[in-house]
Parts: C-alpha cells; sequence; structure tokens
C-alpha cells in the first residue's frame, strides 16, 4: 500500500512547521487526496445545480432568463463552502453523506432564493412556486445522490488514509470493532497494538475489519511521535488511551500541529461524558454541557405528523407487495400471514405488534428448548441460525420485508417510523433503571439499532446507540435513520 499524506511533503527546522511542499496530484504529494474530494464533490454540486436550472428552464421558457440564471452557478459553489460541505470529510474519520442533510437544505434553499433575487433585480420572469419547488426537489436529490456516487469513487481510487492509533487498551479495541461495523471509513490502522487489537474486538461475522498499514515497533509518545508520523507518512492520529492526561495531549496536539496530520481523540472516560453532551466555551473556558430534558411538545408533533403521513402513503403505495407476502407465506408453511406480539411501547405500555410469519406456527412453544431467558446475561436475544425460521421467512429478514405490517402500528400511533427497537414485555421486565431510557420514545419499525450493525450489535453497544439517540432526538436524526436504513438493507450484515 502507497503511504502518501500530506505530512510527507512537510519539512521541519528546528522542530517547528514550515510551508508544505507544492501540491500535486500527479506525484502525489502534499494534502492531494482531500484537495481531490473536494473538487469532486464541487462537480458533483455544479451537476446538481445545473440540473435545477434545466428544469428552471422548461418552467420559464425564455431564453434571457435561462442566460441570467446560469449566472448564479457560481454562487452556488460559494454558498456550499460557506456551509461547510467541502470541509467536513477532512476533519472527521468517517463522513457520509447523509450527515449532511441539513446542511444541503439550507445550502439549496439559499441558492434558489438568490437565484429568484438575481432574476427580479434584472428584471426577468420571477420563479414561482411550482417551479421553485422543481428546482429545489431537483436540485437535493441530485446532489445526495451524486455526493453519495463521488464519495465512493474517491474510495475506490484513493489510498486508505494511514492512521496511527495510540494504545492497545479497551478503547483501542473498542474503535476497531466499530470500524468494523460502521461503513464509510477509509484508513489503514498502524499502531503498535492494531494487530492485538483486531485479533481481541470480537468482531462480528462477516464483519469488514478495516486494513492495517503495518505494524510498529512500540516508541515513546514524548519522544517519538513525530519522527513516527514522517518516517511512515502518518495522515491521521487517533488517541485511545485509558490513561490520557493533559499533558500527554498537549504534546500529542502539538506534534500534529506540527506535522500536519489530522488529531481524532477517544476520550478516556466516555461513560463519565454520557451521549448527550455538548463543548461550549465561556471565554477560553470550555464547558461539557448536557442534555438532560426531554423533546419539546412541537418537536414530538412533528414526529407524530411525518409519522401518519409517512405510513399512510407507504400502507397505500406498498399494499399489492404485502398482499404478495401473505400469499407466499401461506404457500409456503401452515399458519396464519401475520404474527401478533406484546410488546412494550412508549413508557412501557404494551401494545400488540404485527409482522408476518417468519417461523413456524408454533415457534413460541418451541422457544423454551432453544433459549433460557431466565438464564441470559442480558435481557436480549438473537438466533443467528434459527430452526424455526421458513424459507420464505429467511428471505422476507434478510430484506427487512417481515417489519411491513408494522405501518399500521405506527398508523396506530403504537410505534413510530424511527425509534428504539421495540422489545418483548418479559425481556422489558428484567430491565433496570439503566435501560429503561428506550421507553421514554415509541419504539420505531427502523432506528439506530438496524443502522449500526441490527443483530450483530451487543446488548451494550445497542443500548450505547439507542442512548445516543434517546438523549440528543432531533427531528434531523428521523431523517438521517430513514436514509441509512435503505443501506443497512442492501448489506443485510446483522439480519438473521
Amino acid at each position: 500500500m502507497e503511504a502518501s499524506s500530506a505530512t510527507g511533503a512537510l519539512e521541519t527546522v528546528n522542530g517547528g512547521r514550515v510551508a508544505a511542499a507544492p501540491l500535486s496530484y500527479r506525484h502525489r504529494r502534499g494534502p492531494w487526496k482531500d484537495a481531490l474530494r473536494r473538487r469532486m464533490l464541487a462537480l458533483a454540486d455544479m451537476c446538481a445545480a445545473v440540473a435545477a436550472l434545466v428544469v428552471l428552464a422548461q418552467a420559464v421558457p425564455e431564453a434571457a432568463t435561462a442566460r441570467v440564471a446560469v449566472v448564479s452557478l457560481p454562487l452556488a459553489l460559494v454558498l456550499a463552502k460557506v456551509q461547510g460541505l467541502y470541509d467536513a470529510d477532512h476533519r472527521r474519520l468517517r463522513h457520509l453523506t447523509t450527515d449532511e442533510i441539513p446542511s444541503l437544505f439550507m445550502w439549496i434553499s439559499l441558492w434558489i432564493a438568490a437565484t429568484a433575487l438575481l432574476l427580479s433585480l434584472a428584471g426577468m420572469s420571477a420563479i414561482d412556486g411550482r417551479a421553485a419547488a422543481l428546482m429545489w426537489l431537483t436540485a437535493f436529490t441530485t446532489a445526495v445522490a451524486l455526493r453519495g456516487i463521488v464519495r465512493a469513487l474517491w474510495r475506490r481510487v484513493v489510498p486508505r488514509e494511514v492512521t496511527l492509533v495510540l494504545g492497545d487498551g479497551q478503547l483501542a479495541q473498542m474503535l476497531v470493532r466499530k470500524l468494523a461495523l460502521e461503513p464509510g471509513h477509509h484508513v489503514a490502522l498502524l499502531s503498535p497494538g492494531a494487530a492485538a487489537a483486531l485479533r481481541d474486538a470480537d468482531l462480528p461475522a462477516g464483519a469488514e475489519p478495516p486494513a492495517v498499514a503495518g505494524e510498529d515497533s512500540p516508541f515513546d509518545l514524548e519522544d517519538g511521535l513525530g519522527s513516527a508520523i514522517r518516517a511512515r507518512g502518518i495522515e491521521r492520529v487517533v488517541v485511545a488511551r485509558e490513561d490520557l492526561d493533559e499533558e500527554r495531549l498537549e504534546h500529542v496536539v502539538r506534534t500534529c500541529r506540527r506535522t500536519g496530520a489530522k488529531l481524532s481523540v477517544m476520550p478516556p472516560l466516555p461513560a463519565m461524558h454520557g451521549t448527550a453532551v455538548g463543548l461550549t466555551r465561556l471565554a477560553e473556558l470550555p464547558l461539557i454541557e448536557l442534555k438532560t430534558w426531554d423533546p419539546s411538545r412541537s418537536t414530538l408533533l412533528l414526529k407524530r405528523i411525518v409519522d401518519l403521513a409517512g405510513s399512510l402513503a407507504a400502507l397505500v403505495l406498498l399494499a399489492p407487495l404485502m398482499l404478495l407476502i401473505a400469499l407466499a407465506i401461506k404457500l409456503d408453511s401452515p399458519g396464519p400471514a401475520l404474527f401478533a406480539q406484546r410488546r412494550a411501547g412508549r413508557d412501557g405500555q404494551p401494545f400488540t405488534m404485527l409482522k408476518f410469519r417468519t417461523m413456524v406456527r408454533d415457534a413460541e412453544r418451541l422457544l423454551p428448548d432453544l433459549v433460557d431467558l431466565s438464564a441470559l446475561a442480558d435481557p436480549m436475544f438473537k438466533l443467528r441460525a434459527d430452526p424455526r425460521v421458513t424459507r420464505v421467512g429467511r428471505l422476507l429478514r434478510r430484506a427487512s420485508l417481515d417489519e411491513l405490517p408494522q405501518l399500521l402500528n405506527v398508523l396506530a400511533g403504537d410505534m413510530s417510523l424511527v425509534g428504539p427497537r421495540p422489545e418483548e414485555l418479559r425481556l422489558v421486565e428484567r430491565y433496570g433503571e439503566t435501560e429503561r431510557f428506550r421507553l421514554h420514545l415509541r419504539p420505531g419499525m427502523t432506528g439506530p439499532m438496524q443502522v449500526h450493525g441490527r443483530g450483530e450489535l451487543t446488548f451494550a453497544e445497542r443500548l450505547a446507540v439507542e442512548r445516543e439517540y434517546v438523549e440528543n432526538y432531533a427531528f434531523r436524526k428521523d431523517v438521517s435513520l430513514l436514509l441509512r436504513t435503505a443501506g443497512a438493507v442492501v448489506r443485510g450484515r446483522g439480519a438473521f
């Protein structure tokens, strides 16, 4: 593997940082990877803006209007830059197109408003509401699609980011496991403990662990970090050490600034910080703010309106498919097409959840022969090769089509389109105070568990991703999770 990096082009004088060598795509010098990605994303955004202007030309067929509107194309790139749409990838270890949906929404809205104002000042035909809506929808869908394609293409043509992991304990193992479960990263690990972390991380079957760029002999953090970055072409440093203190962190920050390496830090006590945290400042003093309040009534009302509209529309559109699935189930095995089971809803209130039947008719009676619920270490279970699953059921589970009848639960108000996974009452009865946060919101057809690993997640990992969702709930999270659900279904990891 070629270890090209921004840091490889830096020269130092007496330990200080000086100007980097000129950027060159051909010779792979300087920060060429990030520069290439920014330009590819800008090209995708330009194509989205052009597509929107083509729609405008169809809606307002005046040549002068089209010529004036084209002048707004450079403005589209400027507004996208102001929204930070070309710099988020550079900073983060992992960044997906779905993470920037709010910024895309704002960018396109501002650009269309600016285009309408430009046409008005030039005395051209105004953009009516219908034309503006069509422009917005075209630009948004095109930008989301092209940005996803561009990032996938960039990951295919650019070598992985050589990433040094400082640490070989539990934090490093957690990092390796998350990199294996979460798609979208593009790293090759380099660490004295990288190989050991991969061995000990308890990766699920079929997981794709991050590549290992190599393995250094241990070096002293205080004296050897800068030399290692320059010698091995390291592009990012991830600090995952339980013994991290302010002095060590200050040294790492100073070294990364001097060498140009990117820096990510895993807090040594993540449980202390929790998930509902934000960092603010009082002058130069950093403050950690913890969210301890419930979502506002207006936020929950918006969520319910979207649930009603989305479930009703989906039921109408998917009714023929649901009828075909019901027929296939009946032909495959005896028993009803639907399976009903009591689950715990919001605040633990029981409700009857509907699913397409994927198991034999007497599956509930056979469960004690397979699982002793009273002996479970955690209040959850998932059988990877459940002998009760039918042939059609296996296909339905793989594509998550067995969940479609839950649209009726969403319509009735027992569930939401997005939320924590609905759990069986007998398992919820075993919850302690720590686990009951899952019941603060309506359970969802999809949610953080389905997107971040599904059945491959341990109980602790499931609680962690669902806690982050519940304690930091915002409507934009629902939009992001709905969009990412399609990718999770296609990959099929953890669906059994």
